[in-house]
């Protein structure tokens, strides 16, 4: 085998062409697991919300969570799929974090099937089927590199995790490059949380993508042994083991040999990695659940999800893009499931370029999303009418997400008066400009003949002088006032 190529290397002429399809596992979210009433919630003490089903215990039945069912049709919906009736199936494998020794999933009958996905600047994938299935339990691997199995001396299995409903997002093959596969994978996520099926966190394995990776003679048709690239938890993860694996398809290719079918690890050295090779569908020795019957969703139903379905994030880029908003600040208020919070403040008779601004340099902070938009409008009005600068507005914004995060209030004016942040006298202003301007002759000079960038000399001095609290806007305006008079 010829010597594989690190991350950083040169691409590969373009006499090949990529082709990936992505398999996204998203855990739903639902207050109890796919099949038992155990608590479905990250981080608690490990093996602390399991049940006999969980467990796999003789005796233990499972019981189908309807909420799980309303989120994949919500999903499917989203995604333009058709909602069919369904199959439970045991899907067979034998680790130590799957208790049963078989997972509950569906196979040849999933719920949804034949939708696409439009990628933001890019084409349309294919959907081939998203289908509901339970997830594993967490095994850590000790004193192993990486906390892979290899030279680890021992293991502990958390099933917290065992029986957390998943939603399996497969794509058809349409996907080819490394950046259309992370706009497809960021755009998905921005329809979960606008969904409200998931908090899709890709860091805390709530979101887990699996690419499938091949490359073909440019221009052809054909469809060539593919490698299976496990857990990517990251975009940069995802486009890394993309390039990566291309590069190495294509060395083999030109070597003579050819690729094997197997499943591979993105490590931290930026190459992928042998984990097995690569199961069939007969492996699994696929059943139908004997324990449940079909899932048949009426027509009365899906409708009634149909209409609960909210605004979907290419409506919300398109509103933000009405407002005054550029692509890329309304991509970055899109993902970050901030979009409905902003139109409804700007709504509310928030300024929109304040707003937007706001949304994408000072909203990536935890319990943004959980921001009523009459406190952000609130939050705007206050710092427009000069009764907060722009650094006060961006501390009292601070202060609110904080506040929204714990469930605690996150009235602006509130946290403004408990910090002492009052709006500037327009005299004493007045007086500190003028002052500015008698300390600073040459500089006067300068801004009088039209050197407009000088006003910075005495924004900062009067900033000084008020210890950061007067506002650098309304500065300007004197300035100019006092020029023009």
């Amino acid at each position: 085998m010829p010597a594989e190529r690190r991350n950083s290397d040169p691409p590969e002429p373009a006499s090949w062409d990529v082709v990936v399809g992505l398999e996204v596992h998203v855990e739903l979210a639902t207050d109890t697991k796919l099949f038992s009433a155990a608590p479905s919630r990250f981080g608690d003490e490990p093996n602390s919300n399991v049940t006999p089903v969980c467990l796999g215990l003789p005796g233990s039945l499972p019981v189908l969570n309807r909420r799980a069912v309303e989120l994949a049709m919500a999903v499917g919906l989203a995604l333009n799929c058709d909602i069919r009736p369904s199959v439970f199936h045991r899907k067979n494998y034998f680790y130590p974090d799957m208790p049963k020794d078989y997972q509950i999933s569906q196979y040849d009958q999933p719920i949804c099937c034949d939708g696409w996905l439009d990628v933001p600047g890019g084409g349309r994938v294919g959907i081939e089927r998203a289908h509901l299935e339970e997830d594993a339990g967490k095994t850590t691997h000790l004193g192993g590199a990486e906390g892979r199995i290899h030279g680890a001396v021992g293991a502990l299995v958390d099933y917290n995790r065992a029986g957390t409903p998943l939603l399996e997002i497969v794509s058809r093959p349409d996907i080819t490059s490394a950046d259309e596969a992370s706009a497809y994978v960021s755009e998905l996520r921005a329809i979960l949380l606008a969904l409200g099926a998931s908090d899709a966190r890709l860091e805390e394995g709530s979101m887990r993508v699996d690419a499938n990776i091949s490359v073909r003679p440019a221009g052809s048709g054909e469809l060539r042994t593919r490698c299976e690239v496990k857990n990517l938890n990251s975009l940069r993860s995802l486009r890394g083991a993309i390039d990566y694996e291309a590069r190495r398809h294509v060395a083999l290719y030109r070597s003579g040999e050819a690729p094997v079918q197997q499943t591979r690890h993105w490590s931290a050295d930026g190459r992928t990695h042998l984990l097995r090779s690569k199961e069939e569908a007969d492996d699994y020795r696929y059943f139908p659940e004997p324990d449940l019957v079909p899932l048949v969703p009426d027509s009365d139903w899906i409708e009634r999800v149909r209409a609960g379905l909210p605004e979907l994030p290419a409506a919300q880029r398109e509103r933000l893009c009405a407002l005054g908003a550029d692509l890329g600040d309304a991509q970055v208020i899109v993902s970050r499931g901030l979009a409905p919070v902003v139109l409804a403040a700007v709504q509310a008779g928030a300024d929109a370029n304040r707003t937007v601004t706001h949304a994408v340099q000072n909203l990536a902070l935890d319990g943004a999303e959980l921001l009523r938009p009459d406190q952000l409008a609130s939050l705007v009005r206050m710092e427009t009418a000069s009764r907060l600068t722009a650094t006060q507005a961006k501390t009292v914004l601070g202060a609110m997400c904080e506040r929204a995060a714990s469930g605690g209030s996150a009235d602006p004016a509130a946290i403004a008066a408990e910090l002492g942040f009052e709006a500037m006298a327009a005299g004493r202003l007045e007086a500190l400009v003028d002052q500015a301007i008698l300390h600073h002759p040459d500089a006067w000079s300068k801004f009088c003949a039209g050197e407009a960038k000088v006003a910075s000399v005495f924004v900062g001095a009067v900033m000084k002088a008020t210890r950061g609290q007067a506002d650098g806007r309304a500065v300007t305006r004197l300035l100019a006032q006092r020029r023009d008079a």
